[in-house]
């Protein structure tokens, strides 16, 4: 058997437990605790159990199939900066840095 990640283990007890109960089940998570429809809170390790009680391995395939394949994300190579002196300073570092992140980024004081 594979080893599957922690979003398959919740999303096929998810499906184990819509099917034993005839309504919608909801898995939160906060922190390292998971709670089923709000009720006590408890470990990954005990919902790792639950899902080899209540998932037969019909309930398994189901879930693969319908389980959405992401592509890959394809990073873009970072810009560089062509100086004269070989080096950059750290200001131009730090400008840099802040050209290829994601969001709002501003310089820090005094730049």
């Amino acid at each position: 058997m594979t080893t599957l990640t922690k979003e398959e283990v919740i999303s096929q007890l998810q499906l184990a437990l819509e099917k034993q109960s005839g309504k919608a089940v909801s898995i939160e998570q906060a922190g390292s605790w998971y709670k089923i429809d709000g009720g006590k809170s408890v470990r990954f390790s005990e919902l790792e159990s639950m899902h080899t009680q209540y998932c037969p391995t019909q309930v398994v395939a189901e879930a693969k199939t319908m389980a959405p394949t992401k592509a890959p994300v394809k990073k873009q190579p970072s810009k560089k900066a062509k100086t004269s002196s070989g080096g950059l300073t750290p200001k131009q570092l730090w400008r840099l840095k802040l050209e290829n992140t994601a969001g709002h980024q501003t310089l820090p004081r005094g730049f």
